[in-house]
């Protein structure tokens, strides 16, 4: 062994080669590592031979370590980037709701309450009221529309389908007829009038189907249309059709082409426009008018 090597084994660099047996090509495999390693080695043994001239070669036990040249191996390539771990999955578990306390149901105002509203309270008030079962079948309320300041009040009953469904008093074609019915007496609609119902929700029986109110759902939504009427303060109010005429004065028998009395307010009967839609024959319409007229009169100017 050259000295080379001695002093490469000595500093643990040496070669760990050892030829396995009947390998031709494996052999010259090794020789040709070995010569390689020899001459990267040269160097680093002149050093170390300068710096220790005095150590005889002779003297120096060489222990050679010899491992077997491992087959290659194929590794497979890491991959670029590592996929992130995937998050938990939400629990179903709602266990630690079962012991929180009901929330508490809303607190229903008083009449005395509600007579102390403004126009934005008593909107609100309605929009959450439960007073009434009504509330348990509603699918939405309708507050009363236009003008907060005109002398005009046209009064429904309560909401149809159509009315609880788009959340407006008379929308569609009642609106346009009695826009008209209005205009015709030189009333404007749009500045002069306010349309609200009696009641604010749609009262249905149990098969889905609309009926008339009974006297616990007229008295328990009562207040709200009397803080409508009392901010309001109309000079004339028109009923529109025989359940209005009768609802708002209860115990009254309301009678058509008479003037009545509520409060301050004068106080005229006559048809509901959904009636006078289906009037084919003309008659309700005539009578609507002459009850136009009558309430025109009454309201001067």
């Amino acid at each position: 062994m050259s000295r080379s090597a001695v002093f490469l084994d000595e500093m643990g660099v040496g070669p760990l080669w050892r030829l396995r047996q009947g390998g031709a090509a494996e052999a010259a495999e090794a020789a040709d590592v070995a010569e390689i390693v020899e001459a990267a080695a040269a160097p680093v043994a002149a050093v170390v031979e300068a710096a220790a001239p005095s150590v005889p070669a002779a003297e120096v036990v060489v222990e050679v370590k010899a491992v077997d040249v491992a087959a290659p191996v194929d590794v497979a390539p890491a991959p670029a980037t590592l996929a992130a771990p995937a998050a938990p999955a939400a629990s179903d578990d709602t266990a630690w709701f079962d012991d929180a306390p009901p929330p508490p149901p809303a607190r229903q105002l008083s009449d005395a309450d509600i007579a102390a509203l403004d126009w934005e309270g008593l909107a609100a008030a309605v929009a959450k009221c439960a007073r009434c079962d009504l509330c348990k079948t509603r699918k939405g309320v309708v507050m009363g529309r236009g003008d907060r300041q005109g002398d005009w009040l046209m009064l429904a009953s309560s909401p149809s389908r159509a009315e609880e469904r788009e959340g407006r008093a008379l929308p569609g074609e009642q609106g346009k007829l009695l826009d008209n019915m209005l205009k015709a007496i030189e009333v404007d609609a749009a500045s002069d009038v306010y349309i609200t119902h009696l009641l604010k929700c749609r009262p249905l029986d149990e098969a889905g189907q609309e009926r008339l109110p009974t006297e616990a759902e007229s008295a328990a939504c009562r207040p709200y249309f009397d803080r409508e009427l009392a901010l309001l303060q109309p000079r004339t109010i028109v009923t529109l059709g025989s359940m209005a005429a009768a609802g708002i004065n209860p115990g009254e028998k309301p009678v058509r082409g008479k003037v009545r009395q509520l409060g301050s307010a004068s106080l005229i009967a006559t048809f509901h426009p959904e009636m006078l839609l289906q009037d084919e024959t003309g008659k309700a319409k005539a009578r609507a008018w002459a009850d136009l007229c009558l309430a025109k009169s009454t309201h001067g100017g």
